[in-house]
């Protein structure tokens, strides 16, 4: 069976279970872990429930069917999981609700095992490669009454034409590619998502062409490592069309910054590494191109580096800093760091605030090392102790903190272009947008202004947000 006919025979599916909840005024409720790529999936999943007649509640007890789309890069999203499905036990006992789990989580055996054995009565389990035939698999749990679990362990192919229920009706995540063929020691991702496998040009552009149409004025394009879009195709010679010209990374975004309707392009994750000059030129030259680039560091030390199999050294990374600062006007960076590295000297760890200390991040995304079961990090012998990665953590921390005051106070005074994204969450009375730099800015307005693009003038900083007016 192709692509297209397995999809077809999804959307029968869901028609069937439509068919089947006619008249109910079902509820379902999502719990989305992990990456942006699990919020991307998590709105496929709910645009196949909202056609099968579900309706959205944010209130589990509510549900009469919840799903969990889960995330193993740490170990406290395991916790998390465990502890709701403890919750849902009564529920499930009292009403039947259907307890639906996806997502990487599913990939690891022995996470499976654990759910088969202590919690037996989840419906369904179904893995990263299997999300299109969940349809399927809930069909056959209401009418078998039969646990179902769908899950591969080879690579799964990219199928389009999937439904979606997007969270935002002005900014919309894309993805582009699935999979990684990195294997940084400390990463389960491309054990759970498999190998790199980009989506096609031409699905890419009419994708966002048709969001364009329905308003969308930001788009975060997605993938685990997005600067290597189409190499996997290339060096292994797998055709793709090569449509309006696109035939890497640099290309797409030039394809995407001729798309009339569309504001800011945004992307995440790229891998120093695979950093090239022409993906440079195209930040640098494309308008909408958001001049913030996300550049994961994750340690500043070269030894630590070749441990965590990154495939570059501290030198080269404030390197490409340096050329990217000259070529890109207006550039601002974040990063990913992990503190507490297998290994990790504590001359290691002040080689990680050295970088920190000359590139001044905009944002930095901090995490304690945490071992996954089946990487090489897991196996490594030199494990930090708990009490001293978060003391690191904490310096860290208190440092990049220091440092995001200082940054703000270069906003203060200047005008910056704001795409108004809605009520702000602690003061109904204002509004709140985001910067070219991704800054929250909190101002007041007419509720008119949300989904348009606003000049607005800073007058104060406030560690996590500034303070604009019109």
């Amino acid at each position: 069976m192709n692509k297209a006919e397995e999809i077809k025979k999804q959307k029968q599916y869901i028609q069937k279970i439509k068919e089947i909840n006619q008249n109910q005024a079902l509820k379902y409720s999502v719990l989305t872990m992990g990456c942006q790529l699990n919020e991307n999936d998590s709105e496929k999943l709910c645009g196949m429930l909202e056609q099968m007649g579900y309706e959205r509640t944010e209130n589990q007890k509510e549900a009469d069917l919840v799903l969990f789309n889960t995330c193993c890069v740490r170990e406290n999203a395991e916790d998390r999981l465990f502890g709701k499905l403890g919750e849902l036990k009564r529920l499930k006992e009292e009403k039947g609700i259907i307890i639906a789990i996806g997502g990487c989580m599913m990939q690891e055996k022995h996470i499976t095992d654990k759910i088969k054995e202590s919690y037996p009565f989840v419906d369904i389990l179904f893995g990263t490669h299997t999300l299109h035939k969940f349809p399927q698999n809930l069909y056959q749990a209401l009418e078998e009454k039969k646990k179902q679990e769908d899950i591969i362990d080879i690579e799964g192919e990219i199928y389009e034409g999937l439904p979606i229920k997007r969270d935002s009706k002005i900014k919309a995540s894309v993805t582009i590619m699935n999979g990684c063929n990195n294997f940084c020691s400390y990463c389960i991702v491309p054990y759970v998502r498999g190998r790199e496998r980009s989506r096609q040009p031409k699905d890419i552009i009419e994708e966002i062409k048709d969001l364009a149409k329905q308003g969308y004025q930001e788009i975060t394009l997605l993938g685990q490592n997005v600067n290597s879009y189409l190499r996997v195709e290339k060096e292994k010679g797998i055709e793709f069309e090569p449509h309006e010209g696109v035939n890497s990374f640099a290309t797409l975004l030039k394809a995407i910054n001729k798309v009339d309707g569309i504001e800011r392009i945004r992307f995440v994750s790229p891998h120093p590494k695979d950093f090239t000059d022409d993906v440079i030129d195209a930040i640098a030259t494309c308008d909408k191109v958001c001049k913030l680039v996300h550049l994961p560091l994750q340690s500043g030390n070269t030894k630590v580096l070749k441990e965590m199999n990154r495939k570059y050294t501290k030198e080269q990374y404030l390197a490409l800093v340096e050329k990217m600062q000259k070529r890109i006007p207006n550039l601002t960076l974040s990063t990913d760091i992990i503190v507490g590295f297998p290994g990790e000297t504590e001359e290691e760890f002040e080689d990680t605030l050295d970088v920190v200390r000359k590139v001044k991040f905009e944002q930095v995304y901090m995490f304690i090392y945490s071992r996954r079961v089946g990487t090489p990090g897991d196996k490594m012998e030199n494990q930090i102790p708990e009490e001293q990665k978060h003391h690191r953590f904490n310096r860290l921390k208190a440092f990049v903190e220091s440092q995001i005051q200082e940054n703000n106070q270069k906003y203060v005074g200047t005008i910056q272009k704001v795409l108004v994204e809605g009520e702000s969450k602690n003061n109904k009375d204002l509004l709140t947008g985001r910067t070219d730099s991704n800054k929250v800015v909190i101002f007041e307005g007419s509720k008119e202004l949300i989904g348009t693009m606003q000049d607005l003038r800073i007058v104060s900083e406030h560690m996590w947000y500034l303070k604009g007016e019109m």
